[in-house]
């Protein structure tokens, strides 16, 4: 069961204002957009977190909420998605696309909705590793700024997903975070003693 947090009101105001602008859509590089019959709507916000690099061992990971994703609804199917971010003026569309993570989120999502217990969806990005989750967030009535994954948090990596991390599997936070950490950890220094 899902429970999404709703969007700035701005971010949404700029979606639909870019939606409606012709150049908007045409210029944007989404051929499914530009090809759409019929009414386009921004659906199912997600805030969209981006996870630091990790620091010391034992300290929590934080994240920075980066954007508000829309997913855009022609008929039956997400064909792409909407992005906002936020400026000096406050939230305001960035840009479309499409791509795999359209479908993978919408599929996620689906999955989710699934799940005996309640979360607020987010999306947790890890640049570094060309990675993109599902955030399941165990406390469903939360603002979407929450910067820190609790224990009770699933997280579910979206396809295409790193080698060696199963897709649309939920991970609990205590068992994905470390992997992630061992994969964004610095090398160490040539000359340096291997950690232990």
């Amino acid at each position: 069961m899902l429970r999404p947090s709703p969007a700035p009101a701005p971010a949404l105001r700029s979606v639909l204002a870019a939606l409606g602008s012709p150049t908007a859509v045409r210029e944007a590089r989404t051929p499914a957009l530009r090809a759409a019959q019929g009414p386009l709507s921004p659906e199912l916000p997600l805030p969209v977190h981006v996870l630091g690099v990790m620091g010391a061992p034992g300290r929590s990971p934080r994240t920075r909420l980066t954007a508000w994703r829309f997913l855009i609804r022609n008929g039956e199917r997400a064909i792409a998605a909407a992005d906002t971010m936020l400026t000096p003026d406050g939230w305001t569309f960035s840009h479309f696309f499409e791509g795999p993570y359209v479908t993978a989120t919408e599929r996620a999502l689906l999955q989710a909705e699934a799940l005996p217990t309640p979360y607020q969806p987010r999306l947790l990005s890890v640049p570094e590793l060309y990675m993109l989750t599902l955030w399941l967030h165990a406390e469903p009535e939360a603002d979407g700024t929450t910067d820190t994954p609790a224990a009770a948090d699933l997280l579910v990596p979206l396809a295409p997903a790193p080698p060696g991390i199963a897709a649309h599997r939920p991970y609990q936070v205590a068992d994905l975070l470390p992997v992630l950490s061992t994969r964004l950890a610095p090398p160490p220094l040539l000359g340096s003693a291997a950690p232990a």
